[in-house]
């Protein structure tokens, strides 16, 4: 699938000021990057500090800041703070994520920003809404402790995080919808406004079908591995050599199809089978006689016999492996870029892209993730500074 674009991308012309660091506020301007705005991020001077990260963060910077142009400035200088406020005085959406009150000390806060461009959208990342837990800070996990999604995820009395960084992509995701909802709507008042998005309501938005599921039926929702579920067969099955593969019928024909394919007659013609409800019933002892039945049969078998049949079916895959998956690779699902950082910096490696086509083809990398600074002259030029004042403000560390 291409990744080329014949024609603009949606939000070409738009220009973006992100003060962001880490995951939430980095995804909200990449994905209006990867729609085609014009995203600047404004770093320290000694750098955003996720270009260092060890271990699960390693990813963080590359992941979530390509399509982006990087500037340094010390907002603790006066003259860095003029080059601030003289990119936000000429954006279209600023977007930040750092704690309550830090961009207001430096007057880059949207009440100040305002008066200096009415038609600004500003777009808050946070932890909470405002309200009582406001001024908490805020974590991924914090968030999903709190919010319930660990409490469904793990065992009982044992919460488990998700394995990803759920909160902090979605959210930054709804800030980039409510940043664009407030440019469509600046195109009838003509003026801006500003849009909260926050990791405490995202991680209650992604539970509340279980909310609901208590307020409808009376039952509160079991954690995910002791559910009660729909379904007889939906599980993770053991197999030859150790393999494990899901498998799941959903519907009475996909039932039949299964015990078909497999030659499990004696399921097929069992009255005691003959509905979902029926089988979710015996789902213990059935689920046992399966799982038996199953270990001698190797996962690619299984998968094959699925797959032709049109049944549900998934290997359980570690993030590694999708680098060989066929489906990304014909569809171009992956894309390479060139680390700005570490001890693999100027070398090569493949990133995931924006999971959306537009007039069928994807959303590709237009730019690398930014080195530190890389962008600074030339955005320093286009704000009116000539070269003089841009060796001055290098001389007194004001910009890198």
């Amino acid at each position: 699938m291409s990744t080329s674009q014949d024609k603009p991308l949606p939000l070409a012309g738009i220009r973006v000021v992100e003060f962001t660091h880490m995951v939430m506020g980095p995804t909200c301007g990449m994905v209006l990057a990867d729609l085609g705005a014009e995203v600047i991020k404004v770093e320290p001077i000694e750098g955003d500090r996720t270009r260092q990260l060890l271990g699960a963060g390693a990813g963080f910077f590359p992941m979530f800041n390509r399509n982006k142009k990087s500037i340094a400035l010390d907002l603790r200088h006066p003259q860095g703070l003029e080059a601030a406020l003289r990119l936000c005085a000429g954006a279209d959406v600023v977007a930040q994520n750092f704690k309550p009150g830090t961009m207001g000390k430096y007057g880059l806060d949207y009440a100040a920003l305002r008066r200096l461009n009415p038609r600004l959208v500003y777009v808050n990342h946070t932890g909470f809404l405002p309200g009582p837990y406001e001024h908490r800070t805020a974590l991924d996990e914090v968030v999903q402790m709190m919010g319930g999604l660990a409490y469904m995820t793990g065992r009982p009395g044992d919460p488990l995080r998700a394995g990803t960084s759920v909160n902090d992509i979605m959210g930054g995701m709804f800030g980039a919808i409510g940043a664009m909802a407030a440019l469509m709507q600046r195109g009838q008042t003509g003026e801006g406004q500003e849009v909260h998005s926050a990791l405490f309501e995202n991680n209650v938005f992604l539970v509340g079908q279980h909310m609901l599921q208590y307020a409808i039926t009376g039952q509160a929702a079991a954690p995910m591995p002791e559910r009660i579920s729909a379904w007889a067969l939906y599980d993770v099955f053991t197999v030859k050599d150790g393999e494990q593969i899901f498998l799941a019928a959903v519907s009475d024909a996909q039932w039949q199809s299964f015990c078909d394919a497999l030659g499990f007659d004696d399921l097929k013609a069992d009255p005691a089978l003959r509905t979902n409800n029926d089988r979710v019933r015996l789902r213990p002892s059935l689920l046992a006689d399966l799982r038996a039945r199953l270990a001698s049969r190797p996962a690619a078998e299984l998968s094959a016999l699925f797959e032709a049949r049109g049944l549900p079916f998934a290997p359980i895959v570690r993030p590694e492996d999708l680098y060989a998956d066929p489906h990304l690779l014909a569809t171009g699902g992956l894309a390479d870029i060139r680390l700005p950082d570490g001890e693999r910096a100027g070398q090569t490696a493949q990133t995931t892209l924006f999971p959306i086509t537009l007039g069928g083809e994807r959303l590709g990398v237009r730019l690398d993730p930014p080195t530190l600074g890389q962008h600074t002259r030339e955005l320093l030029a286009e704000l009116g500074y000539g070269e003089a004042q841009m060796q001055a403000l290098l001389d007194d560390a004001a910009v890198a």
